[in-house]
């Protein structure tokens, strides 16, 4: 018997290489993404290791549960639990749709808090107590920094990060490791789905380093993780900066 890890959003990008690497550190995987083509092509990559293929869509009500139930009736449980789906949404508040700003915080917020609530008994009690055991949670810079024209998707990684890092204190002496990591822009589907792929293009990150980085941290503990030298300093730039200033400077970003 192998711990599991479960890992939300594996069908690409950063996801899809933080499989990867748990795969090779030998846990076995349950892998969830809305894409079943793209789970079945990552699951055959992976043909080594003990794959579970469910699709599944975190986005909408009742969800996280649903997931949960399809989980207990594989009989398994989850060792470490991986909170890395969710989507940005770019463009004027009252320009976009509830419906998808709905979305988009349930996925990013509620599915993951539901998700670490259902799973936490299993992580606190593992029995693989030679391997890390944990959340790893997915936030980003922009969790540091006020988003005009993101601000739905910038208030959800401000939740992520707090959540994290309260959670990680909280379950201080439980042998839980809880990360966060924080990328900053990376070479992924995420501006393209947002509705403007020109942000920050040339000065993305690789999605296979920012998972590297990421895996890393949880396995040695570490409670915040920033994928390079780069974005560590402009986060703690941003922590000196007033508030009023930064949203000035994000406006400027997103409205190039």
């Amino acid at each position: 018997m192998k711990p599991t890890a479960l890992i939300t959003g594996a069908s690409s990008g950063i996801g899809y290489h933080i499989a990867k690497w748990f795969a090779k550190a030998g846990y076995d995987l349950i892998i969830v993404a809305r894409s079943k083509d793209k789970l079945l092509s990552l699951q055959t990559e992976l043909q080594d290791s003990n794959v579970t293929v469910i699709p599944h869509d975190l986005s909408v009500p009742n969800s996280a549960y649903e997931l949960y139930q399809k989980i207990r009736d594989e009989g398994k449980t989850v060792e470490v639990l991986v909170n890395n789906a969710g989507f940005g949404l770019s463009g004027k508040f009252e320009d976009t749709s509830f419906e998808t700003q709905q979305k988009l915080l349930h996925l990013n917020m509620v599915s993951l808090a539901n998700l670490t609530r259902l799973f936490i008994d299993d992580i606190i009690h593992s029995p693989y107590r030679n391997v890390p055991n944990g959340i790893l949670n997915i936030s980003s810079m922009a969790a540091f920094l006020p988003g005009p024209y993101m601000a739905a998707y910038h208030a959800s990684k401000a939740f992520v990060q707090r959540y994290s890092e309260a959670l990680a204190e909280e379950l201080t002496g439980d042998g839980v490791t809880v990360t966060t990591l924080c990328p900053g822009p990376t070479q992924t589907e995420f501006f393209k789905r947002a509705g403007n792929d020109k942000i920050m293009s040339s000065f993305r990150d690789a999605p296979e380093d920012v998972a590297r980085q990421g895996f890393l941290g949880f396995i040695k503990g570490k409670r915040v993780v920033f994928p390079s030298a780069n974005i560590h300093a402009a986060v703690l730039f941003m922590k000196l900066m007033p508030s009023s200033l930064l949203s000035k400077m994000t406006k400027k970003m997103y409205t190039r």
